[in-house]
């Protein structure tokens, strides 16, 4: 499959419910709080999309970093179940962590559920690691968040393969 992403604006605002509100279920954010995310100055959302289709959203993601600031929070992440298994969720990451290092950030931290293996483990490949833990972070199910935090990379460059 292939996808594309962009800057999420709030023309998205409901298809990125719709992924919200199926994905998060019970403990999904309301529509007037991820407009709000959606509208702050210092978040970056990312869609992605099959450019043949590009009204559907299949996924989306943000981040939360002000410029200069030396911490960056991953807010959200939502993979639609059609495009799962492909990838998306690494590349969402991935660029959510290019964009903070664009922005200055030394560390970047995130929540996720004690009960989501499949997240747990992308995050652990890419690199984050686990702090702790918080209580009853998820209601109204009362499931504790795994606290985790990345030390952004370094930028790594290589000469094109074939070139001189």
């Amino acid at each position: 499959m292939v996808w594309q992403l962009r800057r999420a604006n709030a023309a998205d605002l409901d298809s990125i419910m719709a992924i919200e509100t199926t994905v998060f279920s019970r403990d999904a954010w309301s529509p007037e709080m991820m407009r709000a995310e959606l509208a702050f100055a210092d978040s970056y959302y990312l869609v992605a999309f099959n450019p043949a289709t590009p009204e559907q959203i299949d996924a989306y993601a943000g981040l939360r970093c002000l410029a200069g600031s030396a911490e960056g929070d991953v807010q959200t992440i939502a993979v639609a179940e059609r495009a799962r298994r492909h990838g998306l969720g690494r590349t969402l990451v991935i660029s959510l962590v290019n964009e903070a290092r664009r922005r200055g950030a030394r560390e970047i931290f995130l929540e996720v559920r004690v009960d989501n293996e499949p997240a747990k483990h992308l995050y652990r490949e890419l690199g984050f690691e686990v702090l702790g833990v918080r209580p009853g972070y998820y209601q109204p199910e009362n499931v504790d968040a795994e606290v985790m935090r990345l030390t952004v990379p370094d930028p790594v460059t290589a000469p094109a393969v074939g070139q001189e």
